[in-house]
């Protein structure tokens, strides 16, 4: 008996200690087309508001409620990403799934452009007004009937799991990587020297050009191009050592923070 309680008490244990791989995500869709979509779009708002960061980890759904996240598997090569839906597309009833740039990077599809992937829901975001109303223009743009997804009976893992198993949450929701906008910060800069700030850089002219604008139209001053043989930067020029923490900090409040300084030449 003694060992039969034994036996017991330890495949408990057992469990309990497997914690999340107890769990299973939900599958959405087994086998389905992801595209990306990068420079054109970077730096303007996406359907719920946000600004769009090909860098960050983020995806375009047409139905989805915004802030569900995904698990993304590249059925070619088997690399998995982690992605929250902010914006609607693409607007191709045969393409389910539009990924940022960094996040196709992450699973191999850059080459190829598009990839069959399988979808998993990790957490199914809110249906807010925002979401229903775009979600609903977004499938009737591509032909396709919107739907409702429901959970039901689903155990998915939280999101302190998620995190625990290696991810960042900013990997996970796309929020501000804070640790590269801390180290930015605690460069030492001589006082009498001055900074280029950028906010951007494109590879193409225009898109550089009505970043820059929205730019200034967030209340920046000093705003320019400046081009390289493979980009187009927006910068703010000029900026002196004592103000680059200030304007930074500016930045990241009004939503940009892909920054990167420079010491003016």
């Amino acid at each position: 008996m003694n060992r039969r309680l034994s036996v017991f008490f330890i495949s408990v244990a057992l469990l309990f200690l497997a914690g999340g791989n107890c769990f299973s995500f939900a599958v959405y869709k087994k086998s389905a087309t992801a595209s990306f979509y990068a420079e054109d779009f970077h730096g303007k708002k996406t359907s719920n508001g946000e600004i769009f960061n090909m860098w960050a980890m983020t995806c375009a759904h047409k139905m989805l409620p915004f802030n569900t996240i995904l698990k993304v598997t590249n059925l070619t090569n088997g690399k998995v990403v982690e992605v929250r839906v902010n914006d609607r597309g693409p607007f191709v009833g045969t393409r389910e799934i539009d990924l940022s740039k960094g996040a196709a990077a992450k699973i191999g599809m850059i080459g190829a452009g598009t990839a069959k992937v399988k979808l998993e829901i990790v957490k199914l975001g809110p249906y807010t007004k925002a979401s229903v109303v775009t979600g609903k223009k977004a499938c009737a743009k591509a032909g396709i009937k919107y739907v409702q997804v429901r959970l039901k009976d689903v155990k998915t893992k939280s999101d302190s799991q998620i995190i625990s198993e290696g991810k960042s949450e900013n990997e996970i929701t796309g929020l501000i990587p804070q640790e590269k906008i801390d180290k930015i910060k605690r460069v030492k800069r001589d006082v009498g020297k001055s900074w280029d700030i950028q906010v951007g850089a494109f590879s193409k002219r225009d898109n550089a050009l009505a970043y820059a604008k929205k730019v200034k139209a967030s209340g920046f001053s000093n705003v320019i191009l400046q081009k390289t043989s493979s980009v187009v930067r927006v910068v703010l020029k000029n900026v002196e050592s004592e103000q680059v923490n200030t304007r930074i900090d500016e930045l990241v409040k009004k939503g940009y923070y892909d920054l990167v300084v420079r010491e003016r030449k």
